[in-house]
C-alpha cells in the first residue's frame, strides 16, 4: 500500500512540475487552510518546487486554530508562507454593499461565498508578481457536488488533487506525514464558527465517496449527490456561448 501511495505522490510531483514548467511558470502560490487538502497540496508543491512554493494564509474572520495548523504545516515542511489579514478588506467591502434585502439565508450565503473570493484575488496577486501558476486544493469529492465557491477556492491554474476522493487524500496525508490534527480534525471552511463540510453537505464524505467510487449509495443519499451535480454543472465548465 505504501509503494503504491508513493508512486502516487511520485506521480502528482512530476505532475505539477510538467504543468507549471509547460505553462512558463516559474512555480507555485496555494493557500493554506490549515486543513488536510490545502496541507497535501502544499506538501506536494514544496516537492515539485523546492525553492519556487510560497504558501498564503489569509485569514478572514477564521479560527485561530487553523491559522496556527497552517503554520504548523509551513515550519514542518520549510515551506515559505505570506500572512494577509483579509478581515477589514472583507468588512469594507460587506458595509458598500449594503442592499436593503433582509433574507437571512441569502445574505449569510452571499457573504461567505466572499471570503475564498478575497483569496483567490490574493493569490493571483502573488502569482502576477512572481511568475508563479496558483494551485488549488479541491478534491474529486467536493467538486463532484459542486462543493466550492466559483470564482474562488474553485478559481486556481492546477487542481493536483482533483481526481482523488477525500479518503484518498486523507491517506496521503498520513503517508506526507502530516501531523495528524489536521488529518483527524473535521473538514471544514472555515466560513463561519462551528461550520463544517458534512453539515453543509447534508451527507458524510464516506457515503460520498463510496458513491464516487463503486457507485452505490442508498436510495436517499444518491438521489441528493445526483441533485447536487445536476445543480453544480455550470460550475465546473465555463460559460456556455451561443451557437452562431
Amino acid at each position: 500500500m505504501k509503494s503504491s501511495i508513493g508512486e502516487l505522490v511520485q506521480k502528482l510531483t512530476s505532475w505539477l512540475s510538467e504543468m507549471v514548467l509547460a505553462a512558463g511558470g516559474k512555480g507555485v502560490v496555494l493557500g493554506m487552510s490549515g486543513g488536510v487538502d490545502s496541507s497535501v497540496a502544499a506538501v506536494l508543491c514544496k516537492r515539485a518546487f523546492a525553492e519556487t512554493t510560497l504558501g498564503v494564509i489569509m485569514p478572514c474572520h477564521s479560527s485561530d486554530i487553523d491559522r496556527e495548523h497552517a503554520e504548523l504545516v509551513a515550519a514542518k515542511f520549510h515551506i515559505p508562507v505570506k500572512v494577509v489579514v483579509l478581515d477589514e478588506v472583507f468588512d469594507v467591502l460587506i458595509k458598500a454593499l449594503q442592499d436593503g434585502v433582509h433574507d437571512a439565508a441569502t445574505k449569510r450565503r452571499a457573504e461567505n461565498n466572499i471570503k475564498p473570493r478575497l483569496r483567490m484575488v490574493t493569490l493571483y496577486y502573488f502569482a502576477n508578481r512572481l511568475g508563479y501558476l496558483v494551485v488549488g486544493a479541491s478534491n474529486r469529492s467536493e467538486l463532484s457536488v459542486g462543493y466550492f465557491t466559483k470564482h474562488g477556492d474553485g478559481g486556481s491554474d492546477l487542481m493536483p488533487l482533483g481526481n482523488l476522493v477525500k479518503s484518498q487524500v486523507r491517506d496521503l496525508a498520513r503517508y506526507l506525514d502530516i501531523p495528524a490534527e489536521i488529518i483527524d480534525k473535521p473538514p471544514s471552511a472555515g466560513l463561519w464558527e462551528g461550520q463544517t463540510d458534512e453539515g453543509e453537505l447534508g451527507l458524510s464524505y464516506s457515503e460520498l465517496d463510496r458513491y464516487l467510487i463503486t457507485g452505490e449509495a442508498e436510495r436517499k443519499v444518491k438521489g441528493e449527490i445526483d441533485f447536487m451535480m445536476n445543480k453544480s454543472t455550470h460550475k465546473c465548465c465555463l460559460p456556455p456561448v451561443p451557437p452562431l
